[in-house]
């Protein structure tokens, strides 16, 4: 299942770090927004998940 980003959990104030984890930057981020990851570019690895100091990043 692909990741999702939770907006409670995301502060939403900085560039997200994750954008350099994700192994086929399958994550994107407009400005400071909440980032989004693209289903059909992600292979599902759970760096994202693992790697996010919020715990903003989620499998539903």
């Amino acid at each position: 299942m692909v990741p999702v980003a939770d907006a409670e959990r995301c502060p939403q104030n900085h560039r997200c770090p994750l954008l350099e984890v994700c192994p086929v930057g399958a994550i994107s981020q407009e400005g400071f927004a909440l980032p989004v990851v693209d289903p059909d570019r992600c292979i599902e690895c759970g760096a994202c998940v693992a790697q996010c100091r919020m715990g903003a990043m989620r499998r539903d």
